[in-house]
């Protein structure tokens, strides 16, 4: 399968790495930088493989080599606008998170990749984490009997460093706060393992630390699930050193689970009423990664080869990741408004906080 990459930044050796484990034919590299180019692939040992060509012209690239797969991983304001030109062209995409910046753009990017049967995938990775499968076997099981309360944790540090490296961070129109770039991932998992269907969401932002930004460095929320669950979040760039944790609690009447590490990778606790042999293997589980990006590239890269291979939907599609921008965008909303946000979300974009702080 022809794949090719556009967005040759931070998270792109993931894609590379997820691309070469599940034996894509890599024809294209795209960047408006050709440095980041020649840096990505050199760091996988690809910078003399004349096979792989290099664009800054996404358009060119799409029109010249014609991928059957890409995967977008730009600065987060063009996301959808990118996405939506594959589609356009019929090419299957992943797109990193947040999938959009705006409730219209998610949804456009839905109702498109549907009318042209184009596989999207919301690159929400941490899903495939082992910790994680291992959580949501035993919900879809109903080990947990009902769903009482949960929280997300998302603590972690960006100093000023990271925010200069791309003058697009912090941005309200290419990037959103903490709760958008670095804690969306939890979020998606918070949303996903109490059933997806929120009710209402309350929340509070602020800039405490960043002054340098337009956007928020620690959000908090409160959730109410229409299953009667309720749920918090917490996400931040402020701790001090360095990151701390990214932790998910789930309370059951019959089970608790916390899976933590830097990014829901371990599993802290792991009790249930009905304990068979396999929980011992359990408890104390612990995933070994590199980064805070986890190992679930390469396992979401091979569920998208095979929904196009069978012709299904992928394990994580266009509407789990408008499910998880919508939970962001309601936070924001909240904090705008001062006010609880009812769900579903009709129209809030990223670019309406602008002058929030």
């Amino acid at each position: 399968m022809k794949y090719a990459l556009i967005g040759c930044g931070r998270i792109s050796t993931n894609h590379i790495k997820a691309a070469l484990n599940n034996k894509l034919t890599i024809v294209a590299v795209c960047d408006i930088l050709p440095e980041c180019m020649e840096n990505l692939l050199s760091k996988h040992d690809l910078e003399k493989d004349e096979s792989i060509k290099r664009y800054e012209d996404y358009k060119q690239m799409i029109a010249e080599v014609k991928p059957e797969l890409v995967s977008i991983a730009t600065e987060s304001g063009v996301h959808a606008e990118i996405a939506l030109y594959c589609i356009e062209q019929g090419i299957h995409v992943i797109i990193e998170k947040p999938m959009a910046m705006s409730m219209r753009d998610a949804n456009e990017i839905i109702k498109r990749s549907e009318e042209m049967g184009v596989k999207v995938c919301a690159c929400h990775q941490n899903r495939f984490n082992v910790a994680i499968q291992k959580m949501r076997n035993a919900l879809e099981e109903g080990r947990f009997g009902r769903l009482s309360h949960g929280s997300i944790h998302v603590r972690w540090n960006r100093n000023q460093d990271y925010y200069t490296q791309a003058p697009w961070r912090g941005t309200w129109a290419q990037d959103g706060g903490c709760l958008m770039n670095q804690c969306i991932h939890g979020i998606d998992l918070l949303r996903w393992t109490f059933g997806d269907e929120v009710e209402e969401v309350y929340g509070q932002t602020r800039q405490q630390f960043h002054d340098y930004l337009e956007a928020e460095d620690i959000g908090m929320a409160i959730v109410k699930f229409k299953n009667g669950a309720i749920a918090t979040i917490e996400g931040t760039t402020n701790v001090y050193p360095k990151n701390l944790e990214e932790t998910l609690y789930v309370f059951g009447e019959k089970g608790t689970v916390k899976i933590g590490g830097t990014s829901t990778n371990n599993i802290d606790v792991w009790d249930f009423s009905d304990e068979n042999e396999d929980d011992e293997k359990n408890k104390g589980l612990k995933e070994a990664t590199s980064n805070v990006y986890g190992n679930g590239h390469t396992s979401l890269f091979a569920d998208v080869i095979d929904a196009i291979q069978t012709d299904r939907k992928p394990y994580i599609d266009a509407v789990a990741g408008k499910n998880a921008l919508e939970m962001i965008l309601a936070i924001y909303k909240s904090q705008k408004t001062g006010q609880p946000v009812k769900l579903p979300l009709d129209d809030f974009a990223s670019i309406d906080m602008m002058g929030e702080f």
